[in-house]
């Protein structure tokens, strides 16, 4: 056996070194916390969320970043909140417990206004899909929206049924929550503003599939148009249920029914049925289709959330960069500050209360399997 020399001393200060060099170089992680419904009917809208900022992440993390003089690597910190307020309170203290840097979500309002007040007392900004106006009105300085409120949303559609398509018989239904009641009380004003008559308010929850005993009542009064503020999970079983009661009326809906989903459960019972959505068409927006067809070739399927989960993510960590810092009590004064063009829309900013300054308003009509646009309100 040949004899071998024992490594010189010095490679072994030069090992020391280099080892000493790549633990310094070692990332610091930051958390950021997303909650959304994960499992049950409503599963589909958080996996598309979810898609958005995952990608997000990655994006970023590719750059490697470095915030504060030192590199950094994001971490998600996911949690199914089943759509349900409770549970939402106790992730969003679990959030805290972790010491996560930001929130992105809730996805329902009624989860993400509870949510809030345990991220505003623990001074967390978040950014939440949340569309019912009760959300920013609280007052806290950590809200912000990923997506325009009701109040604009509602506003245009109920303009849109009574002076476009010229129904102003109108009857109302909503399954109580705080997106879905928020909605409609909303349509309902701006119908009523328009010169529409309301001729029946009706109420149902989030968890119903038989609306036989409402529709029959609805169908006596004969109205031109019936608006639901609701998920897909039961916005399709209505419309069915309407095409066998022989209720010829528009239904009328928004975003959480504007979806693939709807049409999928819905089949030739959806055609004529239109719905609402914030923001520009896909391929209209900077680069919302794009980023649609990234998620589904990862995910398998992906919708109209993931652009604007992607966009809060960014925004969210570019006001980090901008504060140099990921502290929330330094960056959150540049969160509410911020000036960014996203790819769902070109010109991201909030207001005092954390509401998007900017925002369109797009109306689709389901035809044949997709989704066609109508007219496009401009919120710029």
């Amino acid at each position: 056996m040949p004899h071998r020399s024992p490594p010189p001393i010095a490679f072994f200060i030069a090992s020391g070194l280099l080892a000493l060099g790549a633990q310094a170089a070692d990332p610091q992680v930051v958390k950021l916390g997303f909650a959304a419904p994960l499992t049950g009917p409503q599963a589909h809208y958080g996996a598309d969320m979810k898609a958005g900022i995952v990608l997000a992440l990655e994006d970023i993390n590719k750059q490697a970043p470095v915030i504060g003089g030192k590199p950094v690597k994001f971490e998600l910190l996911a949690e199914d909140d089943q759509a349900d307020p409770k549970t939402a309170t106790g992730v969003a203290q679990r959030f805290v417990d972790a010491k996560v840097s930001g929130i992105i979500g809730h996805f329902n309002s009624g989860t993400s206004i509870p949510a809030s007040k345990i991220y505003a007392d623990a001074g967390i900004p978040q950014i939440a899909m949340a569309t019912a106006p009760a959300y920013t009105a609280q007052g806290f300085k950590t809200t912000f929206r990923a997506m325009t409120s009701d109040t604009q949303q509602g506003s245009v559609m109920g303009g849109f049924v009574v002076k476009k398509l010229g129904l102003k018989n109108v009857a109302i239904i909503d399954d109580r929550t705080a997106y879905g009641q928020g909605l409609a009380d909303q349509f309902e004003k701006a119908a009523k503003a328009a010169g529409g008559v309301i001729v029946s308010r009706e109420y149902t929850t989030d968890k119903a599939t038989d609306f036989s005993s409402i529709l029959t009542s609805i169908k006596a009064k004969q109205p031109g148009a019936i608006f639901y503020g609701g998920a897909d999970s039961q916005s399709a079983p209505l419309t069915v249920q309407m095409r066998r009661l022989g209720i010829k009326a528009q239904l009328i809906s928004g975003e959480m029914t504007r979806t693939d989903n709807f049409l999928q459960l819905t089949g030739e019972s959806g055609n004529g049925v239109i719905a609402s959505l914030a923001g520009l068409p896909a391929d209209k927006a900077p680069g919302s289709a794009a980023l649609i067809a990234r998620a589904k070739a990862r995910f398998g399927s992906a919708d109209f959330y993931a652009p604007y989960s992607y966009d809060a993510t960014m925004v969210m960590v570019n006001a980090m960069k901008a504060a140099n810092s990921t502290e929330p009590a330094r960056y959150l004064p540049f969160l509410a500050k911020t000036q960014y063009a996203g790819i769902s829309s070109p010109k991201i900013a909030y207001d005092a209360q954390g509401d998007l300054r900017y925002g369109d308003i797009t109306v689709y009509k389901a035809d044949k399997g997709k989704w066609t646009v109508l007219e496009t309100v401009s919120g710029n």
